[in-house]
């Protein structure tokens, strides 16, 4: 679902911090994009040498890293091996990533799972189908193919995802909290999946909420004063953003040239 930005930036998420001595780089939905997340960790790496000494940097991935483009494989690759030298590293977990894990486990779930991009992640992966096979002996193959096929360091690394980051008066998720819930209660499933009844209420128990999930229109950072969303449909519009976080100030970094406030 499509969101509208709203472009004033309200008072109370201005007066939202992080900790002193802290500079955040929050990045949004890859999505197979491995062109556009290079592009963007040149970026972050330059800004982060201009950072004040003894500045500690955190960069924080939201999710989705796979499905829909077709450099899925290469992306994961990136996060493990290109790390940013001087970064405390933090990877969270999207819906993406859990119907990818979900398939391993049960072949079932391969329709829905192709119905959001999941045919991506597979060829990336080397994964080819062959004809003339019924849609069950399809997933099947597929099941086998991709079981047979994914490196283990790729199952650790998404074995080992997080679903929520905090810092100061910032909460990063993929999608968002349920309304209602303290944020030690929250489910999993609602982290990654849930949408209209966290984007349509303005209750995040004075946090505020940096998310992903639910792509902005103008793939522009959606701002409120109680939630950030930074899912720019990278795989569609070649925007992939990142939120910079210090101290009361708030800034973004994007792949759309020329676009550094």
């Amino acid at each position: 679902m499509i969101r509208r930005l709203f472009s004033r930036q309200p008072r109370a998420a201005r007066r939202a911090r992080v900790p002193d001595g802290l500079r955040v780089y929050a990045i949004g939905d890859v999505h197979g994009r491995a062109d556009l997340l290079q592009r963007l960790l040149a970026r972050v790496r330059e800004d982060g040498e201009g950072s004040a000494a003894g500045t500690e940097k955190v960069i924080v991935t939201l999710g989705d890293y796979i499905d829909r483009g077709f450099d899925s494989r290469v992306v994961i690759d990136i996060l493990l091996d290109e790390p940013l030298g001087g970064f405390e590293a933090v990877h969270l977990k999207g819906n993406h990533e859990d119907c990818l894990l979900r398939f391993l486990d049960d072949v079932s779930i391969g329709p829905d799972w192709f119905a959001i991009g999941g045919d991506a992640t597979a060829m990336s992966y080397g994964v080819r189908i062959p004809k003339g096979l019924t849609m069950t002996e399809r997933f099947d193959h597929v099941h086998a193919e991709l079981r047979a096929k994914i490196p283990a360091r790729h199952l650790e690394f998404l074995g080992r995802l997080e679903l929520m980051h905090q810092a100061g008066d910032y909460v990063f998720v993929h999608a968002g909290i349920r309304p209602g819930v303290p944020l030690e209660q929250q489910e999993p499933d609602d982290l990654m999946w849930i949408r209209d009844e966290f984007l349509n209420s303005p209750d995040t128990q004075g946090k505020v909420i940096v998310h992903g999930h639910s792509i902005t229109e103008t793939a522009r950072p959606e701002i409120h004063d109680h939630r950030i969303g930074i899912d720019t449909g990278a795989y569609a519009t070649n925007v992939l953003t990142c939120i910079v976080l210090e101290g009361s100030d708030r800034r973004f970094i994007s792949t759309e040239p020329g676009r550094l406030s």
